[in-house]
């Protein structure tokens, strides 16, 4: 016997064998035990993950949606229409929806462009752009309005005017849009199988052919994500547009200024009332684009 060694009795190597043994049971196998309590544990654990995210989104989302859902509708369904009915509310909403819809179209193929030159070509310069294209999400959307008002406002360095215009409130939507379509975009292309291009190629199919049959089918899903999340972000923003829009009634004032002078003067019901329409239009359209994203990718299977 080795110096060190400790001897076990024969007692002792029963008493330690004995959970293992009616853990395994007589076979070596676990025993039904053992499952019955793995089965508990799940059973038990299930519920309450459910119910931590129940709270937590009721908490953050839902509770806030209802409070504004009945602050719309403090004076009554009548003082609801009425509110959103108003002729600078329709003109708000129509203006917010038509420059939201074409920012989002305009990003999808501009966004879909950029995606592709990150990924299928090597230039100089390629990571600060691709660093570049988060800057968006980064900086305060105030700050990217002071810097839209100095380059295309009254004093423009450019020449270039478009300060109290739609198209300097379509610039200032473009900018903070851009990403959620390249980010979408991007991942699709840097696993999209090259293989399937080149057998096309080498069967003739010119580039448009190989992009309309084998690309884009794979990105259609990602992009109406990018899409539809676009589309959401320019309906509701409010700092990138607060100086370049100039915020003229009929004209270049958004839902989300409407709303924000609705508050300033005391329209509080008001203000509510065109929130939760905006809300509405916003979870519809996620709906429709959602569904037919599915759509899109059930048939590309």
């Amino acid at each position: 016997m080795t110096a060190g060694a400790v001897t076990r009795s024969p007692a002792t190597r029963e008493a330690g064998a004995a959970p293992a043994a009616h853990a395994l049971g007589a076979s070596g196998a676990p025993s039904p035990d053992s499952g019955r309590g793995d089965e508990l544990r799940r059973r038990l654990g299930r519920p309450l993950g459910i119910g931590v995210v129940t709270l937590w989104l009721s908490l953050i989302v839902l509770l806030p949606l209802a409070a504004l859902t009945v602050a719309a509708f403090g004076e009554g369904w009548s003082g609801f229409w009425e509110a959103v009915t108003a002729p600078a509310a329709v003109a708000a909403l129509w203006v917010t929806v038509l420059v939201s819809a074409g920012v989002a179209l305009v990003n999808a193929v501009f966004g879909t462009l950029v995606a592709w030159v990150l990924v299928r070509d090597d230039f100089p310069g390629k990571r600060v752009v691709n660093t570049l294209i988060d800057l968006p999400f980064a900086l305060p959307t105030i700050v990217a309005s002071i810097v839209l008002l100095s380059l295309y406002g009254p004093n423009s360095p450019v020449g270039i005017h478009l300060n109290a215009t739609r198209w300097g409130l379509a610039v200032a939507l473009l900018f903070v849009t851009l990403p959620f379509v390249v980010r979408t975009v991007q991942p699709v292309l840097i696993e999209l199988d090259r293989e399937m291009e080149e057998a096309a190629a080498s069967l003739g199919a010119g580039r448009f052919t190989i992009f309309r049959r084998i690309v884009f089918p794979h990105l259609l899903p990602a992009l109406l994500s990018g899409v539809a999340l676009a589309f959401a972000r320019a309906l509701g923003e409010f700092g990138a547009v607060i100086l370049i829009a100039g915020n003229l009634p009929f004209k270049t004032e958004v839902a989300s200024l409407y709303v924000f002078q609705r508050i300033n003067s005391g329209d509080e019901t008001g203000a509510a009332a065109l929130a939760v329409l905006l809300l509405v239009i916003s979870l519809v359209i996620l709906l429709a684009i959602g569904g037919v994203r599915r759509w899109a990718t059930r048939h590309d299977r």
